[in-house]
């Protein structure tokens, strides 16, 4: 099989690189990215590599062609690019997420690719305040007041257009929690945290957890998410799949790694205004959106992928999130080209 996986340096892409390249089934492999490594990386991200920027400003007809030629003669592509950063920036987070994406189905479609796999997230969804788990018919509305939320929903409405255009295009929906990895640590610190928050505070240094009440999230560690990506490509399975580690993370949960379980709620609506002052003055990196997200998205009910995907993760949500921030203490994080560490004490 030839895979070309599209944002393949990221957070999700490392991780998925890595699995498909012990399956013997993918012959080829080509990492798609907006800016490729200078140098051939060190395994296993030493793949074919093609430059492509898919929100690239200008006409759709260069940045289709381009992605056509990489493309040309895959099995699966997988779609995983997506940009929350400039925060302030709504024109270039569209031209990504929902224009890029429509970009992709018209080379998948150019190139007589077969199926397209791509990342969805829990953030898909409308809004769900209580426990109860939801599986994938759940309606993928999103959330009105999150911009990720209302591009995840934006996307797969060009994924619903492209399946009743096409309806020989096989297309996987990927919708995973929260995902955690310890090589994500300093790609994750960038994007959500910023450089007013060190790194280093995070190793169980923080004196009092905030956190917002009645929050609860889950998470799933990227290889375990890759391992649900490899089974989507090889089975060539159709249609939406829930992905996320055991158990629900609530404050202490996420206090006991980052406080020694020092914790105090805050009501949500408090911590919001702050969030928005902070993100006008460019001191946060993220807006409310996200803390509005975060207490509305609902709990995913996985026993799809359990079944058609013979999907089993290995790491439970508390285990994801205790290498995560190891890995922000670390600096850690080879998810960005040229794919090698770059630490935040340099």
């Amino acid at each position: 099989m030839r895979v070309v996986v599209v944002g393949a340096s990221g957070n999700i892409g490392t991780a998925v690189l890595r699995r498909l390249r012990e399956d013997a089934t993918i012959t080829s492999l080509v990492g798609v990215a907006r800016r490729a490594p200078r140098q051939t990386p060190p395994p296993p991200y030493d793949v074919e590599w093609v430059q492509c920027h898919i929100g690239a400003a200008g006409d759709d007809e260069p940045v289709v062609a381009a992605l056509a030629d990489a493309f040309a003669g895959a099995n699966a592509v997988v779609h995983l690019a997506w940009a929350i950063q400039p925060s302030h920036d709504r024109s270039y987070q569209r031209a990504v997420n929902v224009e890029g994406t429509r970009r992709i189905v018209a080379a998948v479609r150019r190139a007589g690719v077969p199926h397209l796999v791509v990342a969805s997230s829990v953030g898909v969804y409308g809004p769900a305040h209580d426990d109860e788990p939801k599986d994938e018919r759940f309606p993928a509305t999103g959330v009105p007041t999150s911009d990720y939320s209302v591009d995840k929903a934006d996307m797969e409405r060009v994924l619903d257009e492209a399946e009743a255009a096409d309806a020989g295009l096989a297309i996987t929906r990927m919708r995973p929690a929260l995902v955690f990895q310890r090589d994500a640590g300093h790609e994750i610190h960038g994007i959500f945290l910023g450089r007013l928050v060190p790194g280093r505070l995070l190793d169980g240094k923080v004196p009092v957890l905030p956190w917002p009440r009645g929050v609860r999230v889950q998470a799933v560690h990227a290889d375990d998410l890759a391992e649900a990506f490899r089974e989507a490509i090889v089975r060539q399975a159709r249609g939406a799949f829930n992905l996320a580690g055991p158990g629900v993370l609530r404050g202490p949960d996420v206090a006991a790694v980052l406080s020694q379980s020092k914790l105090r709620e805050v009501p949500p609506k408090a911590l919001r205004a702050g969030l928005l002052v902070a993100w006008h003055a460019r001191l946060a990196p993220i807006g409310p959106g996200w803390l509005d997200l975060a207490a509305s998205v609902p709990v995913l009910d996985t026993s799809r992928a359990e079944s058609m995907l013979g999907w089993r993760p290995r790491r439970t949500a508390q285990e994801a999130l205790r290498e995560l921030v190891d890995g922000i203490a670390d600096g850690a994080g080879t998810v960005s080209p040229p794919l090698r560490a770059r630490h935040l004490r340099a």
